[in-house]
């Protein structure tokens, strides 16, 4: 059997059931009697909920009801949840538990005694608490140094659940903002990394997404270098460039450009570094090498000598001079663009 009504006429008309009143008039309450508030109780959703109701041997009816339902009278079942279960517990206790309790089982329940023909009643507030979940947050971005972005996590819960950006790159962590959006105006490369969403509502381990943010740049060259080799020894000049994209690296010894493999030279592009390799130095490959970094937003070079043991040179200076000629930069600065046609 299951009766859907309202608490307190779900109580009526239990009372009228179980005493024979069903004879009285609509409108008309059920006999007053005793009630006593408890205290509330609270769960975490998916667990298990027990609602105790203390009796004696001086009560001859009892009920569980809750605000719409008329759930337990003695052992017999009223409601329909399988959830929703009787206790076999001591002989002066009655008690239901509720399953996997969900958000709908939140609201009053009252265990309603019939003592000697006097009704009481024992109220209990049932509150479900929901952990934290991120519901919606920003997909990972790709953008151009000096662009404005804004950044997005929404998450729900029971209490509602607060929300904290971190931010993680090779630099190390540090907190951004609390709540649910992150704006940054005219971002830099050292904003790129990766920001976590933090929710978090004490009900359970916090919810945690992350959002990975890309800052494309152009190419800055950091190091250039070179060492000094005698004439029939191998030499090497390196050049390093930091870029998103990365960089595409270019050699030349004036406005001549080196390809790989020619006059036993190899050019090796690794990441970050080329390397421009002499297997055999010789008196014409000695002088000044430009090597050019070049990406999809932009281009730059550096000098670098290739010195005979004894000779006056300055690497540093000469490495960090940029001193590829204006007509070689536009030539390389129109093949790139072409390249993208």
């Amino acid at each position: 059997m299951m009766l859907i009504c309202n608490l307190s006429d779900c109580m009526e008309i239990w009372y009228n059931w179980k005493c024979g009143y069903f004879n009285i008039a609509t409108g008309v309450p059920a006999r007053s009697g005793d009630s006593y508030l408890k205290d509330n109780i609270t769960v975490r959703q998916g667990d298990s909920a027990v609602l105790k109701c203390s009796v004696d041997n001086k009560v001859s009816r009892v009920a569980w009801l809750n605000r719409t339902t008329i759930l337990f009278t003695g052992n017999e079942k009223w409601s329909l949840d399988p959830r929703v279960v009787l206790l076999n517990t001591a002989v002066n206790e009655y008690s239901i538990k509720i399953l996997n309790v969900n958000l709908y089982d939140e609201g009053p329940y009252v265990c309603s005694i019939l003592t000697n023909k006097k009704p009481e009643s024992t109220k209990v507030h049932l509150i479900v608490q929901v952990p934290a979940r991120i519901v919606n947050v920003s997909t990972d971005v790709s953008v151009n140094e000096g662009s404005n972005v804004s950044l997005m996590c929404l998450a729900i819960g029971r209490p509602e659940p607060s929300i904290l950006w971190k931010f993680r790159s090779s630099k190390g962590n540090r907190i951004v903002t609390e709540g649910e959006y992150v704006e940054m105006t005219g971002i830099t490369k050292d904003m790129s990394g990766s920001y976590d969403c933090i929710t978090s509502n004490d009900i359970s381990p916090p919810d945690v997404r992350t959002v990975q943010v890309t800052v494309n740049y152009p190419p800055v060259i950091s190091r250039a270098r070179s060492t000094g080799t005698a004439v029939g020894q191998k030499g090497v000049l390196w050049c390093e460039a930091s870029a998103v994209p990365l960089a595409d690296f270019q050699w030349f010894k004036g406005e001549r450009r080196i390809l790989n493999g020619f006059n036993g030279v190899k050019i090796e592009n690794k990441g970050k570094q080329s390397m421009l390799t002499f297997f055999n130095v010789s008196e014409e490959d000695y002088g000044n090498y430009t090597c050019v970094a070049i990406n999809t937003l932009g281009i730059t070079n550096a000098s670098i000598i290739l010195y005979g043991p004894g000779a006056i040179h300055d690497v540093n200076n000469a490495a960090l001079s940029p001193t590829c000629s204006l007509l070689l930069l536009t030539l390389l600065l129109t093949l790139s663009l072409l390249s993208k046609f």
